[in-house]
């Protein structure tokens, strides 16, 4: 059966606001947690951008919630020694419930110290090594390793969960889903696709899970609230490879003023129709997906939370 988790969003949030989502998540019935991360917002307009491990140190003490990083980039802005450490220290704080969603990224976060943003196959293979080094270092021991893109020397993480933490990787295209299947513990992706669902099994994954995400609109005024979804995120109506080449918010701001009012309410389940809402989430367990993190646009999250657990877990737990 699908289980259906929250999405906290780094980009729109401060770090309070967040550890208070997490707990009224956990409250309203979601059974788990996904938390963004960025070193920038898409646009100004969202705001915020917390360095995520403090958030989820504050979050692995105010709820029991399991939690994922969805997704982090390992390979430029951080290093993946240094993301291993910082997930291992996560999976202590949660003793055990966390996991580590890793991705190839964007140039809005990874440029930022000046180094060239590779071609997307570049980003793919430097991942793949990465997430090499990572598991070597959740493995104990002291780790040297001399590869292609990353140098390590004599490293050591004294602080490190019973078990290694386990590591999905985002896939939006049938390369990055093979790795997935060949590397990861599990798919992150966004859209309800079936075909990439089968894609992950048939190349490796076999029963390993997939994990999905969604955004939404909840308020009382449908209008309302998709204009709230039009004016925060846009962007994410984007096409093709835009997310991962644009390299500052206001590229994105600019962007994004292609992107039109029905576009997002094509995509967008804005409004209070429960119905609307549960069969958005559902379309993803019609798919094969083994869990769905939600992420309720805007401010009005009490009110959606308040729905959610009233008018939707409802339909999608029975």
């Amino acid at each position: 059966m699908t289980e259906y988790g929250y999405f906290l969003s780094c980009e729109e949030h401060s770090p309070k606001a967040l550890v208070e989502q997490a707990r009224m998540a956990e409250q309203a019935g979601f059974t788990s947690l996904w938390i963004s991360d960025h070193f920038h917002p898409w646009t100004g307009e969202q705001g915020h951008s917390p360095l995520v491990w403090s958030v989820i140190g504050a979050v692995s003490q105010a709820t029991s919630l399991p939690v994922e990083t969805a997704v982090t980039c390992p390979t430029m802005r951080l290093n993946p020694v240094v993301t291993a450490q910082a997930a291992a220290t996560s999976a202590v704080l949660l003793s055990g419930r966390f996991r580590l969603g890793v991705g190839s990224g964007e140039a809005l976060n990874e440029h930022i110290l000046g180094d060239r943003w590779p071609q997307a196959p570049v980003r793919l293979e430097m991942l793949e090594e990465a997430v090499q080094v990572m598991r070597l270092l959740f493995g104990g021991g002291q780790v040297s390793h001399h590869g292609k893109h990353y140098t390590v020397e004599n490293a050591r993480l004294y602080t490190l969960p019973d078990e290694p933490v386990p590591i999905d990787v985002s896939a939006f295209g049938p390369a990055a889903t093979e790795l997935a299947a060949r590397i990861g513990d599990g798919l992150v992706t966004m859209a309800p696709d079936a075909e990439a669902v089968a894609r992950f099994r048939r190349g490796g994954g076999g029963q390993k899970p997939v994990l999905g995400g969604v955004k939404v609109c909840w308020g009382p005024d449908r209008e309302e609230a998709l204009e709230t979804a039009h004016r925060l995120w846009a962007v994410e109506q984007l096409p093709g490879e835009l997310n991962q080449v644009l390299p500052t918010p206001a590229h994105f701001e600019q962007a994004a003023e292609l992107v039109t009012r029905e576009r997002v309410a094509a995509s967008v389940t804005c409004g209070d129709d429960a119905d609307a809402h549960a069969g958005a989430l559902h379309a993803y367990a019609e798919a094969g997906f083994d869990r769905v993190h939600v992420n309720q646009i805007g401010p009005g999250q009490r009110g959606f939370f308040d729905f959610y657990r009233t008018k939707v877990l409802p339909q999608l737990v029975r």
